[in-house]
């Protein structure tokens, strides 16, 4: 039988349990803890936030900036904390940070708000489902009241449902605050469900998640209809400074965004952008996020157009973008410290952080735009070289 590992059912975060799991692990594994058993916070304050803690996981942060963002919410220069273990990658947002400020800075706009639960609902037949989908609009308010009845913050701004078979798949959208929201929703949601079932006698039972939410994946519901927060970061480019610090004509990147975009259509892609999720994925993991959410988060579209000034109009619009100031893990110590960097951290910045992490992406998808271009008379590549120069780790 496998030795369990040790817990403490009055206080598992207390220094003698973290202790004896240290020594289980030595004991029963290859590993000699020398880095992992070292910090500096109260191991107390990561109650709620994982279990059988034993030690953490050092990865290393670096700082990018400044980043000039034009937002409603955010508006100046933010230096941005990203976590990270690929060499070069703050260098390329780095530089993606210089175009933007040459060019005036990244406009950020947030146009939606959502975080949901999708439970289904399944009936006897086809014909009970229907008329079920009818009923939710009919009591809407009610289910409203009962959810809200849950939490001082989520609001139940929408109820979609959709008709399959003897099913009736629904989408619960909330507002959350500052909070990621996802077990607020949970909870909110499973409330109201509890009412619908006494309400709704005929229905054989319902899942609370039917899936349909698409947590932590990307999905086409999600381009349209959003999930979390929906940012579109904007920039026009002068051709002299996209030549300075890019190498490259707003030309040559209009042309190749093409060409990606159609690669994108036809590997079915999620996205028609270079790389996202490297940004956001550091931001994320710096500043206390779940990180699966870069599952969704990551989805994005990019649009281009050139000026008749020679100019380059770029955009992207991020229409799942799942990220909290409040809550979750944002409030442990290191990660509140990232948070107070980009004075994000606490009540009323969820908006402003969505807007820095918007111009962000814009930033690394200049740059790496650019960077996987051959230039013609060297035979160089600068993605290739770049990564040689300042990602050797051998």
């Amino acid at each position: 039988m496998s030795p369990k590992i040790p817990r403490d059912s009055d206080n598992d975060y207390s220094p003698e349990i973290i202790k004896a799991r240290q020594d289980f692990i030595q004991t029963h594994t290859p590993a000699e803890l020398n880095h992992t058993k070292q910090y500096s916070f109260d191991p107390n304050d990561m109650s709620g936030n994982i279990e059988n803690i034993f030690g953490v996981a050092q990865v290393p942060i670096g700082l990018a900036g400044p980043l000039l963002v034009d937002g409603e919410h955010a508006k100046g220069e933010f230096y941005v904390p990203m976590a990270t273990v690929e060499g070069t990658m703050l260098a390329s947002y780095n530089r993606g940070m210089r175009v933007i400020r040459e060019s005036g800075g990244v406009k950020t706009t947030v146009s939606g708000e959502v975080m949901q639960r999708a439970p289904v609902f399944v009936f006897k037949d086809a014909r009970q489902a229907r008329d079920f989908g009818i009923w939710l609009d009919d009591n809407y308010d009610e289910i409203k009241a009962v959810a809200e009845s849950t939490t001082s913050v989520g609001k139940l701004n929408e109820i979609e449902h959709y008709h399959a078979h003897n099913m009736i798949f629904t989408r619960f959208d909330y507002s959350t605050g500052d909070a990621a929201g996802q077990n607020m929703t949970s909870r909110a949601t499973f409330v109201a469900c509890e009412w619908i079932t006494k309400q709704q006698p005929q229905m054989q039972h319902y899942l609370l998640s039917g899936n349909f939410d698409t947590e932590k994946k990307t999905s086409a519901v999600n381009m349209l209809k959003g999930r979390g927060r929906r940012v579109t970061a904007e920039i026009t480019i002068p051709e002299d400074v996209m030549q300075r610090n890019l190498r490259m004509s707003p030309q040559q990147m209009h042309y190749g965004q093409g060409i990606s975009t159609m690669s994108a259509f036809l590997s079915s892609s999620s996205n028609n952008a270079a790389h996202p999720a490297n940004g956001l994925a550091a931001l994320y993991l710096a500043t206390g996020q779940d990180i699966a959410n870069i599952g969704e988060s990551n989805q994005c579209t990019v649009y281009n157009k050139l000026n008749r000034d020679g100019s380059l109009y770029y955009s992207i619009t991020l229409p799942a973008l799942i990220l909290a100031t409040y809550g979750g893990g944002t409030s442990l110590p290191t990660q509140r410290e990232c948070l107070q960097i980009m004075d994000c951290f606490g009540a009323g910045k969820a908006l402003k952080l969505a807007e820095i992490a918007a111009g962000l992406v814009v930033a690394g998808e200049l740059s790496l735009s650019a960077a996987t271009r051959v230039d013609r008379k060297t035979r160089k590549n600068e993605w290739v070289d770049a990564h040689e120069q300042l990602g050797r780790n051998r």
